[in-house]
């Protein structure tokens, strides 16, 4: 059974960094496209950033484009989130997931997601 388990959140000030984490075991990873969620209080969650199996191909949200960066280390079983420059925005629980999916595919469609983690507190203050 996959499990993911996020790491990484906290409080900062706005304009500060973050770096999320996400670890994966009882799988082979590199099957998995993987991406990042969010859900703020009373909103929806909604998608942030997307990797390929590959690790070529990157997709960002628009409010987070500049700002976030997605990586993974097929070797270490392991996906990041850099988070620069942060704002009030982007307090929000965030939500590691794992798609499979072909080797060049990016997902941004929670729908498409086949496990989730528990999330991760991101508080910015202002």
């Amino acid at each position: 059974q996959v499990q993911l388990v996020e790491s990484g959140g906290g409080l900062v000030q706005a304009g500060g960094s973050l770096r999320l984490s996400c670890a994966f075991s009882g799988g082979t990873f590199s099957d998995y496209a993987m991406g990042w969620f969010r859900q703020a209080p009373g909103k929806e969650r909604e998608f942030v950033s997307a990797v390929s199996r590959s690790g070529v191909f990157r997709r960002y949200t628009d409010s987070v484009k500049g700002r976030f960066t997605i990586s993974r280390d097929n070797a270490k079983n392991m996906v990041y989130l850099q988070t620069d420059s942060l704002n009030a925005e982007d307090t929000a629980v965030y939500y590691c997931a794992a798609s499979r999916g072909s080797y060049h595919t990016t997902v941004t469609d929670d729908g498409r997601y086949d496990y989730w983690g528990q999330g991760t507190q991101v508080t910015v203050s202002s």
